[in-house]
């Protein structure tokens, strides 16, 4: 933890997204941020100084989520094109393609353990998929319009989810049953999580309102109003004492969670901010918006307690009336506004069109000269020969494969295969992923091909 009393500072800010960047995930190990845009691409930003950063093309439609495993060997992604991808965040690049939902796949996220995936989509369901088996396990059907987000409980017996219909509800893994709804909402219900304790869970609006609810009781415990527009994403600090949240305002505000107040406005981002997330230890948060920006800043106000914090800006801020939060059965919730006098911060953001990491490119291989040759495919079920012509620019073979394959799949399809060289210089490629659809499920498995270009 920072061991003086700050303000957040702006730390560094990247450069590789194309479009609006959309979600955000530290690594375990705060060695690697990951970051999921409109531009269909996954960045893995290595956070060593000067260390290349890699883009992970697959992905066919808007990545909406993303999530580290605990042990940060995996990433999880979520996408519009239904398809939950996970990742190896090395320059290997593989991926392994789930699919079972019907519609855009909103949000997705690790349990605890790493042995679960939870996602939420637009075909009304929360669905949950065993990691280890790479296999869909069971849904979660009883919201009536679109799921935004489904989080775990940090010890995996609940699922916490919400959507367009207003609601955020908490389900039983154990039974796959609803045991509990919140409502009260203007308009949707944004984003959902658990605190570090697993007690409380936090909900945001397009009504511009964050939520804080005690499970244990199923009582509003908290209400805030400091947006001027729907908050679209929050984070809670590891030690459950601080929220952060972002805003199609602008802005992101930092919540004290134990004295109930409004402490900072961030401001960096030109448009709203779509992602915002705490790094594991609390030390940093990131910050993506529609601005295609990814900014990473500094927490520092987390290391002293909230008395220092009020004696430093005294000048710059009002205090709220004190809520009632000792109270474990509150008469009702307190609701808290923004002040005027808040501190307000508006670091200087360099132009993010200058120089940045250097960017590697998974997937997809430049060349500089027009060639045509032939394929050889193994599988270790015999083979099959392609004609195949190579331009200048993507190696990218388009043809349809179909393979019978004897253990549960009926065949092996895909109809665009990405083809890459493990080295410029030699013969033996990889094709980058292939479909299969396996009858148990619907789920589409990644097979690990080694092909041969002919002489």
């Amino acid at each position: 933890m920072a061991s003086v009393m700050e303000d957040p500072t702006l730390e560094r800010h990247f450069k590789g997204h194309k479009d609006v960047v959309s979600c955000a995930d530290f690594s375990p190990n705060n060695k690697q941020l990951a970051t999921g845009s409109c531009d269909k691409n996954l960045m893995i930003w290595n956070l060593t100084p000067k260390a290349r950063a890699f883009r992970f093309v697959g992905h066919t439609d808007i990545i909406t989520g993303v999530h580290f495993s605990p042990n940060g060997s995996l990433v999880a992604s979520s996408s519009r094109d239904q398809t939950v991808r996970l990742w190896t965040p090395s320059i290997k690049g593989e991926s392994t393609v789930f699919k079972a939902h019907t519609a855009s796949v909103r949000s997705v996220q690790f349990s605890s353990d790493g042995q679960r995936l939870v996602t939420a989509s637009d075909d009304k369901s929360v669905k949950v998929w065993g990691v280890e088996r790479k296999k869909f396990l069971y849904s979660l059907n009883r919201h009536t319009n679109w799921v935004r987000c489904a989080r775990f409980s940090p010890d995996g017996r609940l699922v916490a989810s919400c959507g367009d219909d207003r609601t955020v509800r908490l389900w039983d893994t154990s039974s796959r049953q609803c045991i509990n709804i919140f409502t009260d909402y203007g308009g949707s219900a944004t984003f959902v999580d658990f605190n570090s304790s697993g007690t409380c869970i936090a909900s945001s609006g397009a009504d511009n309102t964050l939520k804080i609810w005690d499970i244990r009781t199923n009582k509003l415990i908290q209400h805030y109003i400091v947006h001027s527009a729907g908050v679209n994403c929050f984070s809670f600090h590891p030690s459950g004492n601080y929220l952060i949240s972002g805003s199609s305002d602008s802005t992101m505000k930092i919540l004290d969670l134990l004295e109930g107040r409004l402490i900072y406005t961030l401001h960096g981002h030109k448009g709203p901010v779509l992602a915002v997330a705490f790094s594991r230890d609390g030390d940093l948060f990131a910050s993506g918006g529609a601005d295609s920006q990814v900014l990473m800043w500094k927490t520092n106000f987390d290391s002293l307690n909230y008395k220092v914090l009020l004696s430093r800006h005294r000048k710059r801020v009002t205090p709220d009336p004190p809520p009632h939060l000792m109270d474990i059965y509150p008469r009702s919730h307190h609701r808290h506004s923004a002040q005027n006098g808040t501190v307000e911060i508006h670091p200087i953001v360099a132009d993010t069109q200058s120089g940045d990491p250097q960017v590697v490119e998974v997937g997809r291989v430049l060349f500089s000269t027009a060639m045509s040759g032939s394929l050889r495919v193994e599988l270790g079920l015999g083979g099959f020969d392609r004609n195949f012509e190579r331009r200048q620019g993507p190696a990218e073979v388009h043809f349809t494969i179909k393979l019978h394959i004897p253990s549960r799949a009926s065949s092996c399809e895909s109809k665009h295969l990405i083809v890459r060289p493990q080295k410029a210089e030699e013969r033996m490629w990889t094709l980058s992923w292939c479909e299969q659809q396996f009858a148990d499920g619907g789920l589409i498995q990644h097979v690990s091909m080694r092909c041969q270009l002919a002489a």
